[in-house]
C-alpha cells in the first residue's frame, strides 16, 4: 500500500504528516483493498484546501475534497466524507453477491430455532 502526502504552495511539517497518517489508518479499518492514498495538501488565499485520492482494487478511483481554514479541520471532513464513500462502496459490492454475512445466517438460525420452540409449547 503506497500513501502519498504532498503539499502544493505550502510545506508539510512533520506534525501534520503524523496526523494524515494516523487518520488514513481509520480508512484502512473501513476497507483494507486499497493499492493507493494520496493526501494533497492546498494553501489558496488564506484557505486551505484538502484533496484525497484514493486508488481500490477492481474500482475506479474516489476524488474527495474539502475547504476550510483550518488544514486539520480540513482533514477531518475529508477522511469523514472517504469513509462514508468507502462504506458505502463495500456493501454495494457484498449485496450485490446476494450472499449473506455470518452475521445474518446466525440471526436466522436463532430466529427459526425459536419459532420452531413456541410451535413445541
Amino acid at each position: 500500500m503506497l500513501i502519498k502526502i504532498t503539499g502544493r504552495h505550502m510545506e508539510v511539517t512533520e506534525a501534520l504528516r503524523s496526523y494524515t497518517e494516523k487518520k488514513i489508518d481509520r480508512l484502512l479499518n473501513k476497507y483494507n483493498r486499497v493499492s493507493e492514498i494520496e493526501v494533497v495538501f492546498d494553501n489558496e488565499a488564506m484557505v486551505q484546501k484538502v484533496e484525497v485520492i484514493i486508488k481500490p482494487d477492481n474500482h475506479p478511483r474516489f476524488v474527495v475534497h474539502h475547504t476550510e481554514e483550518d488544514a486539520y479541520a480540513c482533514l477531518d471532513a475529508v477522511i469523514d466524507k472517504s469513509e462514508r464513500q468507502l462504506i458505502k462502496h463495500k456493501e454495494k459490492t457484498r449485496n450485490r453477491r446476494g450472499r449473506t454475512g455470518a452475521a445474518e445466517a446466525t440471526a436466522e438460525v436463532i430466529e427459526s430455532r425459536s419459532e420452531k420452540e413456541q410451535q413445541d409449547l
